[in-house]
């Protein structure tokens, strides 16, 4: 039994991370793991757990409002989920074995490792200004790739293809990989695949990866509660603060300018980075 100041920090902690999660289409993870092992002491294992099924319920907060809205694109989402789930499974059995063997540093500097190289192609994206649809590949003809939503932001219906289906595919599986390792939703390289590799509207990639962040956090902590990392006491607060957390932020998302968005995502993705990388390097 947790005491109830505890509990209560849990939850705003869990609010905090539902919310800058579910704008970003990276999950509560990015923010929960950090804030767990740098503020609250805990071991990663059991933050690593607890991200997991917090990650599952920012994606079932979030992605809700964002399919209804239609920005989520289920097509595109279901048609990269089976590799993501699959490298999920291999990425957190690899993640039970450093942990077996007290080497969670390696961890801890590959997350933040993770995090600053991604900021990267984020940066150079915010200086193309607005979509611009892309002509339709093979692989948009044979899947149906297509779609559009209405920007509430500009007042415009803005169309798209989704490109390169199996490049995208490819980040996928490593973003599974990185998602069971982690213990966090991968939606950071999601994102990126979607956007850079599928070029799809940032607003598109964030909502949809909100979608399939829940489906590979699940194959991963399926392995986690196997091996007991994840605790109920301590999951409980911060889940509770993650759906509404989450769907604050998928409306505050929905009429928000796409530039704004993407100058979020890359802050978090630097200062979380950073943070990481020193606690792996035993500096922080």
């Amino acid at each position: 039994m947790i005491e109830p100041l505890y509990w209560f920090m849990l939850l705003l902690l869990g609010s905090g991370a539902g919310f800058a999660g579910s704008i970003s289409g990276l999950g509560g993870g990015v923010l929960i793991i950090p804030a767990l092992t740098l503020l609250f002491g805990m071991p990663l294992d059991i933050a690593a757990g607890a991200s997991l099924v917090a990650t599952i319920a920012t994606s079932s907060g979030a992605a809700s409002a964002y399919i209804k809205d239609r920005l989520a694109n289920i097509k595109i989402g279901m048609s990269l989920e089976m590799a993501t789930t699959a490298g999920a499974i291999v990425g957190s059995l690899i993640a039970v074995t450093l942990y077996a063997k007290n080497l969670s540093y390696i961890i801890f500097i590959i997350f933040g490792s993770v995090l600053l190289v991604s900021a990267y192609p984020q940066i150079k994206k915010l200086k193309k200004g607005t979509y611009k649809i892309n002509k339709p590949d093979a692989s948009t003809k044979i899947l149906q790739l297509s779609g559009s939503y209405y920007d509430e932001a500009s007042g415009k219906r803005i169309r798209y293809n989704a490109v390169r289906w199996v490049y995208g595919e490819i980040v996928m599986l490593f973003a599974g990989i990185i998602s069971g390792l982690l213990g966090v939703g991968s939606g950071v390289l999601k994102v990126i695949g979607m956007d850079d590799a599928m070029r799809l509207p940032i607003k598109v990639t964030t909502s949809t990866s909100d979608f399939m962040i829940g489906v590979t956090a699940a194959a991963s902590s399926a392995v986690y509660w196997t091996f007991g990392y994840i605790k109920p006491e301590i999951v409980a607060p911060i889940v509770i603060g993650v759906v509404f957390g989450s769907f604050a932020g998928s409306k505050f998302m929905e009429r928000s300018q796409s530039r704004r968005i993407r100058m979020i995502f890359i802050i978090l993705l630097a200062v979380v980075g950073i943070e990481m990388v020193l606690r792996g390097l035993g500096v922080a």
